[in-house]
This record gives structure tokens, sequence and C-alpha cells, in this order.
């Protein structure tokens, strides 16, 4: 790559904003393992769609890999033992998003290998693009860029779109998030593998890994790994919040728009994080399940930052004793600062859609600065959505209860909560915090 394209311009989408990136603490890290916890706990509804049912009973001893839970239907994906030991119990436990949710616990043994005991070696040349999504659910595998979900589901799009394009996002745009950055780094043969199955599976002719320019070093080592053979390319995009956004970033290398309402599909398109598909790449030709993932843990809060292989079903308070929790820590996030959510209680597990957990000093005690204030019309939301909203009459409508309104007349449900006009508010209006309650409401009165 040449000194010029350092500087050149590169393609990217209208608005978004600039947030100081935080990078740093982690990009160099090597993803590395931590010792087990003593008790993994592993929910049921960690992906859209229906939860997993139980395969096991209380008491039974599973071996690492081995199937715990099946899918409940086509959008579902079920579970595998993250690590060989004894169910526990299976018994409410709490969740990130708040209400408790059934979980398996599985007590760890200690003196285990830890050995992946239970796979099934595959041909993956001789499957045909139906048994390749079958494996992909068998797998349990869900988008790891943090939407988790079931990625068997976007390789049989509906009736009458054709998948022409598939494209691999790189971004990680999430302030502090490294994770993706070390797979393209680290797993590259994995990743490959898994374009090749996701090529053939959705029938694509192409693929585009999107890549934000400031791991330009991870631009530079895909393209020269990738196979001359392949239809594969990658590009580097401009670094720019939400730039992930799988709209975003469709506009940005093909300059192409989603319709309001539809999907990728609906243009020929399919996105996969890269994660998910170096983890496809990984289990499918062993026939192994989704049982680990690689977390970012960073934050100022966070003594010993880095890029970890962690176990599904971790727990945060057992994570974070490892890495060291510093006793300035204010508030703990999975995911990153923007569209994260802060958790209430370190029980929480690490599930398949955590990409990072941030850990956030005390707020500065001068609350005044906080204050929220009246909106002063300055106009800074509409330039910084990425979807071209109004955020400032959304955020009139929402605390004068208009709820219907805001998705009938200026369209809430095109929002996807990325947070960026929170963020310019010089108000400091809570923005997506509404736009998330007017939208929990409106599905409420549908159901």
């Amino acid at each position: 790559m040449g000194l010029f394209s350092l500087f050149k311009r590169h393609p990217t989408f209208d608005h978004g904003i600039y947030p100081v990136e935080h990078k740093e603490l982690t990009a160099s890290q090597p993803i590395r393992r931590l010792p087990f916890a003593p008790e993994l706990v592993i929910p049921l509804a960690q992906h859209r769609g229906a939860p997993a049912l139980p395969l096991v009973k209380v008491g039974q001893e599973v071996v690492r890999g081995e199937p715990i839970a099946q899918a409940d239907g086509f959008v579902s994906v079920p579970m595998h033992a993250p690590a060989t030991g004894m169910i526990r119990a299976i018994t409410l436990a709490p969740s990130a998003n708040g209400p408790k949710t059934l979980a398996i616990h599985l007590k760890v043994y200690e003196a285990a290998s830890q050995e992946v005991l239970y796979d099934l070696e595959r041909d993956l040349d001789a499957m045909s693009p139906d048994e390749i999504v079958a494996a992909v659910q068998d797998a349990g595998l869900v988008g790891l860029g943090g939407g988790a979900f079931p990625s068997h589901v976007k390789m049989k799009p509906p009736s009458g779109r054709v998948i022409e394009t598939l494209i691999v996002n790189g971004c990680e745009c999430e302030p502090y998030l490294t994770c993706d950055h070390r797979v393209m780094l680290e797993q590259t043969d994995a990743l490959i593998r898994g374009i090749k199955l996701a090529l053939k599976a959705t029938g694509a002719k192409r693929a585009i890994i999107g890549v934000e320019d400031n791991k330009l070093d991870a631009v530079t080592h895909l393209r020269a790994r990738l196979p001359k053979a392949l239809p594969i390319t990658a590009e580097a995009v401009e670094t720019k919040y939400p730039q992930g956004a799988e709209k975003m970033l469709i506009k940005s290398l093909l300059n192409k728009e989603v319709p309001a309402g539809g999907i990728p599909a609906d243009i020929g398109i399919a996105v996969y994080n890269v994660g998910t598909l170096a983890q496809m790449g990984t289990l499918l030709p062993k026939g192994r399940g989704l049982i680990e993932r690689v977390v970012t843990i960073s934050g100022p809060a966070i003594e010993r930052p880095g890029n970890f292989m962690v176990p599904i079903g971790t727990p945060l308070r057992y994570l974070l004793g490892r890495v060291g929790l510093a006793d300035t820590v204010g508030e703990i996030i999975l995911g990153g600062p923007m569209m994260g959510m802060a958790v209430a209680s370190l029980d929480v597990p690490v599930t398949k859609g955590v990409s990072g957990v941030v850990a956030l000093e005390r707020a500065d005690p001068d609350l005044a600065l906080r204050k929220v204030y009246p909106c002063i019309k300055c106009g800074e939301c509409l330039k910084a959505c990425p979807v071209s909203l109004n955020p400032s009459m959304l955020g009139e409508l929402a605390q004068a209860r208009q709820y219907e309104r805001m998705a009938d007349e200026f369209n809430l449900n095109q929002c996807f909560e990325c947070g960026c006009c929170a963020y310019v508010c010089p108000s400091n209006i809570p923005l997506t915090q509404y736009f998330r309650i007017a939208k929990s409401i409106n599905r409420d009165k549908q159901t």
C-alpha cells in the first residue's frame, strides 16, 4: 500500500460523528485466553428469535462442545457446553437488559483438560448450500458484531430475493473495541474459509471486506492473504461512526441504499461480521458449536485491558477480577459505549453477542454539567443523524408522549439507536433513550 493511500479520502456515508476512539489501549494486544470460571451461566435466549430448549437435566455430566439446548424452530439456534462439567441447575439468571432469563448453570470440572471432545468432521467441498445453512444453524452461530441475529437465516433470503454481493463487516466503529481488528490479523485463514462458505450458501458472486481506515494494517494483511482465484476484495472506508451499521457500510462501499423498512436482501446484499465468518470457518470443518468468542475488555477503569477468548457464559464478576477493576469504576457497559448496555449486576454472563466489556470511571462530581436543558434548536442532531431523521422533533414528541405520531409521521422506526444525536446534543437531552422507550411502548400497543 503506497504512501498516498494513507492520506487519500476513503468512501463513506452522509452525516455521522467522530468520537474519540480509545482503541490504542488494546489494538496491539494479541488474543489471549483466561482460566475458566468455576461456573458458567448459559442463557437460553442470547440471540434474536425463539429461545433454545434444554436438552440436559440437573446433575448430568457434559463434555466441552456437547449440545445442551436445541433450536426452537428456524429462527433460533442451539447452545453447546463451553466447558466439561456438570449441570448444576436450570433456573433464572440475571441478564444485561434487566429481566431474569432462563439459563443453564454449568459447574466446570477444574481437573478436566477442557479439550473440545464433541465434533464431527465434514467435507465442506461436498456440501450443498442447504447443507451449509443447516450446519451453520447446528453450530449455533449468530451475528458476533452485537446483533446476535441467527447467521443461517441471512443465508436463506425471503422468496424472490437473490443475494448478489456479500459484505464482510470489519469496520468496528465503536470506541474502545478492537476484537474484530485482532480477528482479521490473527484468524485470517478461518475468515477466508468462512467467506467461501457464505458465498456458496448464499450464491453471491462476490464478497467485499469493509474496514475502517484506522485499521489499514488489517487491509494490507488481508489483501496479501486473499486467494487470487476467489472474488473477494478488501476495501478501506472512512473512520466515522456508525460506519459499522450495515446500511451505512452498504452506502459507503456500493453507494446503494436499503429501502425504508427493508433489509439488505431487498437490494441483493447480505452483511456478516468478520468475527461471525471467522467462527464459521473454524467450526464448520469439524462440526463444532459456538462455545467461545473474542471479547475486548477495556476502558479507563480496567487495569490490564486486552482482547481475550472468553467461554460463553463467563460471569462478568470473574472476568473483571482477572483483568483488574479499578476502585474508580462508575459504569460497566456490554458492547461499546455508543450502543452498548450498562449492566446493573456483575453476575450477568458473557453471551454470544457481547463484543466488548468497557469499564468507565465515575462521572464528574459536578452534576451541573450533566443537567438536561431545553432544546435550543441548534440542529446538531440533524447534522449527525446517519439516516436523516429529525431527532429534535422526535425528542419533543417523546416528551409529549405522542409515541404513535413519532412512528407514523417522523419515521421513528428507521432509528437504529446509534446514539449520534445524544452524543452531539449541547443540552444533554437523552434522545436515544427517549426513542427506545417510544419504540417499546409502540410495540406493546401492537401486541
